[in-house]
């Protein structure tokens, strides 16, 4: 009689403590926005005016989405990349065209990739705790490169990309989520189509009204 009584004192208690730990989770309705952190990796395939010399590095990213009806979303992103130096990497003085060793002074360290762009979300089980998402993208390009020296070149013009995407928002305390994503950027400057693959994980919090 002990053991039952215990056994439904103890279900009383899950059921309770679920339904508080439901409550803890505020749901995003169509019409809120989210603010979005995310740090990320992110790396170049080896073909591209970008590509075929810089290779990998960290991204940061700062993302602005809006929830629309039929589970759609869009947004805006704003992005920088840093990406190191390939050792394969063969570079020239944009002077008198002859080559620099990695280690020359005038020879680039890294490139620094800023985005700024529009993004456009499908977003599946968004009353649940989990929303998936698909996304795809477009906006501006603007490369920089840092030289050894640490002087600032622009020998690589800006450009534009376009993207495409998947990730997941998963709720864990009223409207802050975990924001997990991956995305393909085709980044085109320079007349040459550069190839970035980039994994990201970050928080996202909806504003209430």
């Amino acid at each position: 009689m002990q053991l039952r009584s215990l056994a439904i004192t103890m279900f009383l208690l899950m059921i309770g403590s679920g339904a508080t730990a439901k409550t803890l989770i505020v749901l995003p309705r169509p019409g809120q926005v989210g603010f979005t952190l995310q740090g990320g990796y992110a790396g170049f395939t080896s073909q591209g005016s970008i590509g075929e010399d810089f290779g990998q590095g960290p991204a940061l990213a700062v993302r602005v989405r809006y929830r629309m009806r039929y589970e759609r979303a869009i947004g805006l992103s704003f992005e920088g990349s840093s990406f190191d130096a390939r050792s394969s990497a063969k570079f020239t003085d944009p002077l008198t065209g002859l080559p620099l060793a990695n280690s020359d002074p005038l020879a680039p360290k890294k490139v620094t990739l800023i985005t700024s762009g529009v993004d456009f979300y499908k977003m599946f089980g968004t009353r649940t705790n989990t929303t998936r998402m698909l996304s795809a993208s477009a906006g501006l390009a603007q490369v920089r490169t840092t030289l050894n020296d640490k002087e600032t070149d622009f020998r690589i013009p800006d450009g534009l990309y376009l993207g495409a995407g998947g990730g997941l928002e998963r709720f864990f305390w009223r409207s802050w989520a975990v924001d997990l994503s991956g995305r393909y950027l085709a980044v085109f400057v320079d007349g040459k189509t550069n190839h970035q693959l980039q994994a990201a994980i970050g928080l996202v919090v909806y504003a209430s009204y």
